[in-house]
C-alpha cells in the first residue's frame, strides 16, 4: 500500500490541472453514470453515487455536468451505455496490478490494456490471479501540513476508521467499506482537509521492485491510468521514495 499510495502522492503535486481534467473528467462522468443506473439518482440513499459525486466536486466540476451523468445513468437522458470489468495481471518486478475500468466495448478495452502491459514488460493475468491479494477497503486522504494529527485519529476512529497512518504530507486514513461515508463525514464536520475519499483495493502485503524495474513498472502504471477507460490502477509494489521522485 506505502508504494502505490505515495506515487499517488507524487502524481498529484506534479499534475498540470488543466492537461489532466478533461481525462479526470472523463472518468468521473462514467463512474457517476454506473452509479446511479445501479443505485438510483438519489445520492443520499446511494452510498456510491455520493462518494463520485464528492469526487466530482473536489476536482470542481460543473454542477450542470454532475446532473446530466446521473440523469444518464437513471435514463432521463439519453447516453451511452458502459459495463465495469476488472483486468488483473502482473508488472515488472513481480508487482501484482489490480484494474478498474469502465468501458462501452470490452473488446477494444481488453485489446488496449494487453497492448500497454506488453509494451512495459508485464503480463495481463486471468481472472482471480491477483485479486486476491487486496481488501476492499475506504480511504480518504487528509492534507497532514494543514490537519493536526491527534484530531485527525480522533475524529476518525469515533467514526470508524480502522488505521490512520502518516506519508509524506498526507494522512491516510483506512475504513470498512460501509464506514466510508461516515468517517468522510466526521472530519468535514470538523473542518478538516479531506483531498479524497474512495474505495480501494489495498494489498495485504508489498513487494519490493528497484532498479530497472521500478522505472517500467511506474511506467506502467501511469500508461494504464492515463487510459480512458480505465478508472483506477491498484498494486501492490513497495518503491524507495526517492527513485519514484526522480521518475
Amino acid at each position: 500500500m506505502a508504494g502505490h499510495s505515495k506515487w499517488k502522492q507524487i502524481k498529484r503535486k506534479k499534475a498540470v490541472a488543466d492537461a489532466k481534467r478533461g481525462a479526470a473528467f472523463t472518468k468521473l462522468i462514467r463512474e457517476i453514470t454506473i452509479a446511479a443506473k445501479q443505485g438510483g439518482g438519489d445520492p443520499a440513499g446511494n452510498p456510491r453515487l455520493r462518494t463520485a459525486i464528492d469526487a466530482a466536486k473536489a476536482e470542481n466540476m460543473p454542477l450542470d455536468n454532475i446532473e446530466r451523468a446521473v440523469k444518464k445513468g437513471t435514463g432521463e437522458l439519453e447516453g451511452v451505455t458502459y459495463e465495469e470489468v476488472t483486468y488483473e495481471g502482473y508488472g515488472p518486478g513481480g508487482a501484482a496490478i489490480l484494474i478498474h475500468a469502465t468501458t462501452d466495448n470490452a473488446n477494444r478495452t481488453v485489446a488496449e490494456i494487453r497492448h500497454v502491459f506488453s509494451r512495459h514488460g508485464g503480463n495481463l493475468g486471468a481472472t482471480n490471479s491477483v485479486s486476491w491479494m487486496f481488501d476492499r477497503k475506504g480511504q480518504i486522504a487528509v492534507d497532514a501540513t494543514q490537519a493536526d494529527e491527534d484530531a485527525t485519529m480522533e475524529a476518525a476512529l469515533d467514526a470508524g476508521a480502522e488505521d490512520m497512518v502518516r506519508e509524506g504530507d498526507v494522512f491516510l486514513l483506512t475504513t470498512p467499506p460501509s464506514q466510508l461515508h461516515a468517517v468522510h463525514a466526521a472530519l468535514t464536520g470538523r473542518r478538516l482537509p479531506v483531498q479524497s475519499a474512495e474505495i480501494a483495493m489495498l494489498p495485504k502485503s508489498t513487494v519490493k521492485v528497484e532498479g530497472g524495474d521500478a522505472k517500467r513498472l511506474l511506467a506502467l502504471v501511469e500508461a494504464l491510468e492515463e487510459m480512458d477507460d480505465v478508472a483506477k490502477v491498484f498494486s501492490n509494489f513497495d518503491i524507495d521514495a526517492e527513485a519514484m521522485a526522480a521518475v
